[in-house]
């Protein structure tokens, strides 16, 4: 089984210097594989940019993608998702030393970096702050790493990507803890695969019953307050 996972995302995905994939994300992919009897080393790791993984899923390279991928309709018209294994919030990372961004109305004047594929930045524009300076990365890391240097004032996207970052370098770094949008986050694969989608969905629902899923929630961000988060109905989709 080949799965789409992202490979930069500390927390949720992270090709390690090992070679090897960690974070919440695998460890949903790994449970949900070997609940359809492939075991964790007949895995094929695929790292996928967020703006590619419905072409991964079209066009086969991938049979199943787990990367914080959100379900929505415009989405939903070229891909299946099963799910959803967890609910996110879009939210704002923040210098730990800055006071003056309380949420999202507060950016005007500011700059805000979102990574390339994604729409979060441009719904803050749109919806809470018109003037906003937008920049635009090639992924979440670079994203940070201009957060750490001082080139962009906040960095936005889920809460629980944002956790990842923050479960790295905390004493840096903090989410202002104000969400403005709830994100579905689903696993995606063919669509019109409805036997896939019911089998992925039974294994979901078999990783939270077995305290699986609230366990890899704790192992992956630490001290972030998402371990207390309650499981979602699977299904809702």
């Amino acid at each position: 089984m080949t799965i789409g996972v992202t490979d930069d995302q500390p927390g949720s995905s992270l090709l390690r210097v090992d070679g090897k994939y960690r974070g919440f994300d695998v460890d949903v992919a790994t449970y949900v594989a070997g609940r359809l009897g492939v075991s964790a080393d007949r895995i094929v790791w695929r790292p996928v940019e967020l703006a590619d993984r419905e072409d991964a899923i079209e066009s086969g390279r991938v049979d199943l993608v787990v990367a914080g991928y959100s379900i929505t309709e415009e989405r939903k018209r070229r891909v299946g998702f099963a799910g959803p294994y967890f609910v996110a919030g879009q939210d704002l990372l923040v210098l730990n030393g800055e006071k003056g961004i309380t949420g999202p109305e507060a950016l005007d004047g500011r700059t805000l970096c979102s990574a390339k594929g994604t729409t979060s930045a441009a719904r803050i524009k749109a919806s809470f702050a018109r003037g906003v300076r937008l920049v635009e990365k090639f992924d979440f890391s670079e994203c940070v790493t201009g957060l750490l240097v001082g080139e962009v004032d906040a960095v936005t996207t889920d809460n629980l990507i944002l956790a990842g970052y923050v479960a790295k370098n905390p004493e840096l770094l903090r989410i202002v803890g104000k969400t403005f949008s709830e994100e579905l986050y689903g696993v995606g694969l063919k669509k019109g695969d409805v036997e896939g989608r019911d089998a992925v969905d039974a294994a979901l629902r078999k990783m939270v019953e077995e305290g699986e899923w609230k366990k890899a929630l704790a192992r992956n961000f630490p001290g972030t307050g998402f371990e207390e988060f309650v499981a979602p109905e699977v299904g809702r989709v």
